[in-house]
C-alpha cells in the first residue's frame, strides 16, 4: 500500500483549467462554433482533480488517470483539449505531448479537432505552427510540441514524454505503445498519462488491467493517490432496456447524444441477439465477451420451408465454399434469391470415408452420425477427396444456375483452378478472406432473415446443427463475423453459407463490390 501524502487543493489551478476550454470551441455536431464550456461531470470529476489537486511541492498529486466513458459523450473532444492545454499552459519547457491511439485513422480523432480549435482561437493559432501531414503542432515559445501517435506505425522509442493521452485504449492490440511511452516520462517532473475509452472485450489487455485497477481503487480494495479512476457505466445486475440506466451509464445524455437515438440502439438490441453486446459495451459500458451466440434457434425451427432442390433446379444461386482440412467437414452451401426478400439455401457436406472417430471429440461423432443418415456425403479414403467434390461441384452447376463461387483464398487456389478446368468460368470464383469487412453485412443479414423468417433452410439437420454451434466475433467498430474457434462445434455450413449470402445480397441490391477480387490465374 502506498503511503498517504499530504496533497491539497488548488481552486485557482483547477478553475485556470477549467476557463482555458472556454477559450476553445466545439467543432462538431449542434454545438459547432460555440464555446466549449465542460459540462458539470467532465469539470467537477475530471479536470479540476486533475489540474487542482497538488504535492508538496506545487506539481501535480495525480501521474495517471483513467476514464471510461460509453461512445458518443465527447470523450476525443475532450482529449483534443487536455492535449492543447498541457502544449500551452502547463508550464513544462520542451513539453512533448502525446495522443496515442490503435491506428492512423482513430489518432486522427483526437488530433484533427485539436488542429481545428488552435486556428479558431487566436491566441493559440498565433503561437502554434501545425504541420498536418505529420500530425506535429509546435509551440515555440516553450520548445514543445503535440504529436498524434499509432500503434500501427513504427519508431516509438527516443520519446520523452510529459504528457500522454491514449484515446480508446481498448483498441490497443498490445501493450508495446504503453509500455513505451510510459517509460518515456522518468525525466518529467510532473508527467501526465490519461487513458479515456470505452469499455472492451480483451481481458488480457493492457486496458483491462487499468479497469480492473481502477474498480479496485473505487471500491476501497486498492490504495493508490497518484491514480485518478472515472467510470460510468451500468452494473451487472441494471435493466440495459431502461432509460435510467442509460443516464447512469452516459453522463453527456441529452448534449452530444439523446435518449432517441439509445431507444432506437437498444431496439436494435433486444431484436438482434448479435448486437446485445454491441449496445452494452459501447453504450453501457460494460465488458462484454468477445464471443456471443448469434443464431436465435427458436426463429430458425420456425423458418418455413417452401421449395425444394426440385423447385430450385435452374434457378440463379451463389455459392460459398468452406473447404476442410484434409479430415474435417467440406461444405457447399447455394444461396438462391427469392421473391419478398426471401433467400434459400441449399447446403452441401462432405467428409472423408475413412475418417476416424475419437470417444473424446463429440464433433467427429455427430459427423459420423449425420453421413450415416445420408446428410453427409463420404468421399473415398482418408483424406478430403478433392476430386469428387470437385465432380460434384460440376454436377450442380449444371443443374441449377451458378453465379459465382465465393471461397476462402487460403490454401484453396489448386482445388478452385481445377473448378476451372473442369470448365466452369474462369470469372465466377470470388476470393473470401475471412474478415470482419467480408462476414459483417452478410452476417447481420442471416440474422436478420431467421428473425422475420425470410430464410428457408431446408430443414437440414446439419445445417441447424452447426447455426447452434455459431458463436460471432465482434471487432471494436461493433462489425461481427463467426468465430470457430469459440463456437461450441462445427460451424463451417454456416461459414459456406455467409459467403455465399454476400454475394446474392450483393447481387441482388444491385451492388457490385469493388472489394471482390476473382482468381487470377
Amino acid at each position: 500500500m502506498i503511503k498517504a501524502e499530504p496533497y491539497t487543493f488548488d481552486p485557482d489551478a483547477a478553475d485556470r483549467a477549467c476557463e482555458f476550454f472556454e477559450e476553445l470551441v466545439h467543432i462538431k455536431g449542434p454545438l459547432a462554433g460555440q464555446p466549449f464550456k465542460l459540462e458539470p461531470w467532465q469539470a467537477d470529476d475530471i479536470i479540476r482533480p486533475l489540474f487542482g489537486w497538488k504535492r508538496k511541492d506545487g506539481t501535480r498529486r495525480y501521474r495517471t488517470a483513467y476514464i471510461e466513458i460509453p461512445r458518443k459523450n465527447g470523450k476525443s473532444t475532450l482529449c483534443a483539449g487536455i492535449a492543447l492545454y498541457l502544449l500551452f499552459l502547463d508550464g513544462e519547457q520542451g513539453a512533448e505531448v502525446y495522443s496515442a491511439a490503435g491506428d492512423r485513422d482513430q489518432a486522427s480523432l483526437v488530433f484533427d479537432p485539436a488542429c481545428e480549435m488552435i486556428r479558431r482561437c487566436p491566441m493559440l493559432a498565433e503561437r502554434a505552427t501545425i504541420r498536418k501531414s505529420v500530425k506535429r503542432v509546435a509551440f515555440d515559445e516553450t520548445h514543445s510540441y503535440y504529436r498524434a501517435i499509432a500503434a500501427d506505425v513504427g519508431g516509438s522509442h527516443g520519446y520523452n514524454a510529459s504528457g500522454i493521452l491514449f484515446d480508446e485504449l481498448h483498441v490497443q492490440k498490445t501493450r508495446d505503445l504503453w509500455d513505451v511511452l510510459q517509460t518515456s516520462t522518468g525525466a518529467r517532473r510532473q508527467p501526465l498519462t490519461i487513458a479515456i475509452t470505452t469499455a472492451g472485450h480483451d481481458r488480457s489487455s493492457i486496458c483491462y488491467e487499468l479497469h480492473q485497477y481502477a474498480t479496485g481503487i473505487l471500491e476501497g480494495r486498492l490504495e493508490d493517490p497518484t491514480f485518478l479512476p472515472v467510470i460510468y457505466a451500468a452494473d451487472t445486475a441494471d435493466d440495459w432496456t431502461d432509460p435510467a440506466t442509460w443516464k447512469k451509464a452516459n453522463p453527456n445524455l441529452g448534449v452530444s447524444l439523446s435518449e432517441d437515438y439509445l431507444a432506437d440502439q437498444a431496439l436494435k438490441a433486444a431484436e438482434s441477439a448479435a448486437y446485445e453486446n454491441t449496445f452494452r459495451r459501447l453504450h453501457l459500458n460494460q465488458w462484454t465477451e468477445q464471443s456471443v451466440r448469434v443464431i436465435p434457434m427458436d426463429a430458425w425451427r420456425d423458418c418455413p420451408v417452401v421449395e425444394t432442390a426440385e423447385d430450385l433446379e435452374g434457378e440463379v444461386c451463389y455459392a460459398g465454399l468452406d473447404l476442410a482440412s484434409t479430415r474435417d467437414v467440406t461444405a457447399l452451401a447455394l444461396v438462391f434469391p427469392r421473391d419478398e426478400g426471401r433467400f434459400c439455401v441449399l447446403p452441401y457436406f462432405f467428409v472423408p470415408e475413412e475418417i476416424r472417430t475419437d470417444r473424446d471429440r463429440q464433433d467427429r461423432r455427430q459427423t459420423l452420425n449425420f453421413a450415416a443418415q445420408g446428410h453427409i456425403e463420404k468421399t473415398p479414403g482418408n483424406e478430403v477427396d478433392g476430386s469428387y467434390i470437385r465432380e460434384r461441384i460440376v454436377q450442380l452447376a449444371d443443374q441449377f444456375q451458378i453465379e459465382e463461387i465465393a471461397f476462402d483464398p487460403w490454401n484453396a487456389s489448386h482445388f478452385i483452378q481445377s473448378l476451372v478446368d473442369a470448365g466452369l468460368p474462369h470469372d465466377a470464383m470470388v476470393k473470401f478472406p475471412q474478415t470482419f469487412g467480408n462476414y459483417n453485412e452478410p452476417t447481420k443479414k442471416l440474422i436478420q432473415l431467421v428473425d422475420y423468417r425470410k430464410l428457408d433452410h431446408g430443414n437440414n439437420p446439419v445445417l441447424e446443427w452447426m447455426a447452434g454451434n455459431t458463436a460471432a466475433r465482434t471487432d471494436p467498430s461493433g462489425n461481427i463475423r463467426p468465430d470457430k474457434a469459440k463456437s461450441a462445434d462445427k460451424i463451417d455450413g454456416i461459414c459456406a453459407t455467409l459467403m455465399g449470402l454476400a454475394r446474392a445480397i450483393r447481387k441482388a441490391d444491385g451492388v457490385y463490390d469493388e472489394r471482390a477480387e476473382f482468381l487470377t490465374i
